[in-house]
């Protein structure tokens, strides 16, 4: 692997990205972006932290989904498109860009657990006892099957 200006500024973003702190990230990022510009992870990346930081959804999403454009079999590039989505508010939107991931980055299992996560549950049956209660978890199983049985389950 090429260890380039680029790359080490690309690190440093990301590790910064990953520990919370998008706002010292984004310096980082744009270097990186600015020195490899037809690099689809580095632009990715930096829609994350524009979103995350600037909330300037409509550049991040451009950022992002140019960079799925450039790459489209790569899982984590449709991951950084749900983030920006979901960060926006626009969970449809999210899970849309998932399903894409699915058709293109031939089912990586980091798609579906970003869908189950994008997925909202129903509440517990006994709402005074926590969702993992043994007796909520079996009442819950119930509830779906009969909900199959009638058509409304998704």
């Amino acid at each position: 692997m090429m260890d380039t200006e680029a790359f080490r500024e690309f690190k440093t973003g990301l590790t910064l990205l990953r520990d919370n702190y998008a706002n010292k990230a984004l310096p980082h990022m744009r270097r990186a972006v600015d020195l490899e510009k037809n690099n689809p992870y580095y632009m990715s990346y930096l829609g994350v932290v524009l979103a995350r930081s600037e909330q300037k959804w409509g550049e991040a999403e451009k950022l992002c989904d140019s960079a799925v454009r450039m790459k489209r079999n790569q899982a984590q590039l449709y991951l950084n498109l749900a983030e920006v989505y979901a960060t926006a508010g626009r969970r449809d939107d999210a899970m849309e860009a998932l399903q894409a991931g699915l058709k293109y980055a031939r089912r990586d299992v980091r798609l579906t657990i970003a869908m189950n996560k994008l997925t909202q549950r129903r509440s517990p049956i006994l709402a005074f006892l926590g969702r993992k209660h043994p007796l909520n978890r079996q009442l819950g199983i119930l509830r779906h099957r009969a909900l199959r049985i009638f058509g409304q389950a998704s």
